[in-house]
């Protein structure tokens, strides 16, 4: 079992070996068209350079079919991966193997060097031990700094760390994710309010069932609240509704009840004739709402209603917009939940933005450096929020 944390850690000599997410989109003239997740890792590459240790970083990128194509190659990203880290990166045309060994024999201390894809090898997402054996050969200690893949069990998110029984710690955006994760839900601070939203009820259940034994108030919006909307026996047009979720919802909303937990829903929404943006627009009662009229962004006194209970509150996660925000007409629902949870944050409460939805909302509206955390994980948020232990987590803490 790992006891180090990486300030703790001394990296003077040792080759370390780094896994980050490099999964970053690129354009048909191979340019990274949002460096986040590289910027992500910067800190930890520049303490483990600096503290005179050797960084071989290791990613997957994409979905290569079957072995190396160009397009997913890494080697796209050295160049600004060398200018966000201030030094030159070398780039092993290889994983594992001889052209990697060569590489790494060649560092120095300090040197980073960023090694060929790891899904140009089946082995890698197959969880192979052999293989996780050939990448450990790289390194005197593990460092795990990629919690976008954390809930997957591949060969360089778990199962090498076997191969470093005490040598395996998490690196600073692990760190961060995890501890936000925690304070979330063990939270001593309270009163504790989850804001769920999204399409569908169907991909909530496990959070939602999770959340009810933790928080004291659940806030749900978006497309799934009209599932609700209908199950208390409500009118909702022709909103997105999972008929056969009802029942699921009527039990979710007893067993709140059950746990002294209060449930929100939007008591009006702004409606439309159709799902588009130059659609006509009405505002509705949320369980009033009439045939061919659909529920696209929460009205105005659910907006003031949700702001009330979020300012109020001292813990606050956010998954799932509350509309269509992607389409201008149908996003001031969301902008107005971003916005309570900045004033919640400015007031000592901790607000951790969770969900690939969530984490583009707040990011268009140029909030992201105003709330406590914004998750780098979608599904590996997800799944922590279920209350699943993540391979990747578990395999640092073993």
């Amino acid at each position: 079992m790992s006891t180090y944390q990486i300030d703790q850690y001394s990296f003077k000599g040792k080759r370390a070996l780094v896994r980050v997410d490099f999964n970053v989109p690129l354009n048909e003239a191979m340019q990274i068209t949002d460096d986040t997740r590289m910027r992500a890792a910067v800190k930890t590459i520049q303490r483990i350079s600096q503290d005179g240790g050797k960084v071989i970083l290791m990613s997957h990128l994409g979905r290569p079919k079957s072995g190396p194509e160009d397009c997913f190659s890494l080697r796209h990203l050295v160049v600004h991966l060398s200018e966000l880290i201030g030094r030159p990166v070398g780039f092993a045309e290889d994983c594992i193997a001889e052209k990697a060994a060569t590489a790494v024999n060649g560092m120095a201390e300090g040197d980073v060097l960023l090694l060929e894809n790891l899904r140009f090898y089946k082995e890698e997402e197959a969880g192979d031990e052999f293989f996780a054996g050939q990448l450990a050969e790289n390194g005197d200690v593990y460092v795990n700094d990629a919690f976008g893949t954390a809930h997957r069990a591949h060969a360089s998110t778990a199962v090498i760390a076997r191969f470093f029984p005490t040598d395996k710690l998490f690196g600073y955006l692990m760190e961060d994710e995890v501890q936000s994760i925690e304070k979330v839900l063990n939270a001593n601070k309270k009163p504790v309010t989850a804001i769920i939203g999204g399409s569908k009820v169907s991909s909530k259940i496990a959070i939602l069932e999770n959340l009810l034994q933790r928080v004291d108030h659940l806030i749900i919006g978006g497309g799934m609240a009209y599932t609700f909307c209908k199950a208390k026996g409500g009118h909702v047009g022709s909103s997105l509704v999972e008929d056969d979720k009802l029942e699921m919802a009527k039990e979710l909303m007893d067993k709140a009840i059950a746990s002294g937990v209060t449930i929100h829903l939007p008591v009006d929404s702004i409606v439309a004739d159709r799902f588009a943006n130059d659609a006509q627009i009405r505002q509705m009662e949320s369980e009033k709402i009439e045939e061919g009229w659909m529920g696209l962004d929460i009205a105005e006194q659910a907006r003031k209603d949700f702001a009330k209970v979020i300012e109020a509150s001292s813990t606050i996660l956010w998954n799932g917009p509350m509309g269509v925000f992607e389409m201008e007409n149908f996003s001031q629902g969301t902008l107005a939940i971003a916005q309570a949870l900045v004033r919640a944050t400015s007031k000592g409460a901790f607000t951790l933005v969770g969900g690939g939805d969530s984490v583009a909302a707040i990011n268009q509206f140029h909030l992201a450096d105003q709330v406590s955390y914004v998750s780098t994980g979608g599904g590996a948020m997800l799944e922590a929020l279920e209350g699943i232990d993540l391979p990747g987590i578990a395999a640092i803490k073993a």
